[in-house]
């Protein structure tokens, strides 16, 4: 079996191994250069397919249909992508002569699109997942290939989730190839009348609103953690970064849970929000660091 593999993030490289170790050939390999603005965490494709001798390439995202008749030419059997940003034009998708698959970190239909671990934190959601499904023009809207369950827990951030969630695509990878490299598909419908699609996220959307409920606050925080940008607020004119938070008692009896916002009592910083009830700040730090 020949395929195609567009790749990122530490997805990118677990699942592209994955496919190595099955025995199939991957004739190219699309990924991003790293963005410079960007704090860069997770491991590279691009290195790996150095390590490998895998010839790949960084096209920016109107270069896309430049593609297509290189890939007509190769005629893969597999189109795969893991964790690729860009969408890939429907021109492309049907290069594949068996099929186009992508891995997607939630379990379909539930988070379609963007940043699906963040927005299922945010939702205080305790379970989540990764779901191999056959890709259409329409974001992650094809038949379901494979999933596997991870839960959440109440103080888990974006970070650790998304570690669990990098397994549970290599645990689906593991599920779902004897039967790939055998020419067949596993399928069975996504229904999106019970699911539920979501954009992407800007630094912007990390601001902390104290008329909100603790455990939304405190869902925020965990959501968008470093090394993602972080929530914030502000503290006497200093915008500061909330990067850990707790709803765990027992708070100071000296808390006015009528006032919402910072309160600092016996050396512990709060935040009272809007159902009156507060959030203790355990590191927070100027973000001009």
């Amino acid at each position: 079996m020949h395929a195609v593999v567009f790749a990122y993030h530490d997805v990118g490289v677990n699942c592209l191994k994955a496919l190595l170790n099955a025995g199939i050939q991957v004739d190219l390999i699309v990924t991003h250069e790293d963005d410079p603005n960007e704090n860069v965490w997770f491991g590279s494709v691009a290195k790996l397919c150095q390590e490998k001798n895998i010839p790949y390439i960084m096209p920016s995202a109107s270069d896309l249909p430049g593609l297509i008749p290189k890939l007509e030419t190769l005629a893969p059997d597999y189109i795969f992508s893991f964790y690729y940003r860009h969408m890939i034009p429907a021109q492309i998708l049907a290069c594949a002569k068996i099929a186009a698959l992508n891995m997607h970190g939630s379990l379909l239909p539930k988070f379609r699109g963007r940043a699906p671990v963040n927005w299922a934190i945010l939702h205080g959601e305790t379970e989540t997942g990764a779901t191999l499904h056959v890709m259409e023009v329409k974001p992650d809207a094809g038949d379901i290939v494979g999933q596997a369950s991870v839960s959440i827990g109440p103080d888990e951030t974006a970070t650790e989730v998304f570690g669990k969630v990098s397994d549970a695509a290599l645990e689906v990878m593991r599920n779902v190839l004897p039967e790939l490299v055998q020419g067949r598909v596993p399928r069975k419908p996504n229904d999106l009348q019970n699911g539920s699609y979501f954009g992407g996220r800007k630094p912007a959307d990390g601001q902390i609103h104290w008329n909100q409920t603790a455990r939304q606050v405190h869902n925020l925080v965990r959501a968008v953690a470093p090394p993602y940008p972080g929530a914030f607020t502000d503290r006497e004119g200093t915008t500061m970064i909330v990067a850990r938070t707790s709803l765990k008692g027992p708070f100071p009896a000296s808390l006015n849970l009528e006032a919402t916002g910072i309160q600092v009592v016996d050396n512990r910083v709060f935040g009272i929000c809007g159902d009156r009830q507060a959030v203790e700040i355990l590191e927070w730090f100027p973000a001009s660091k």
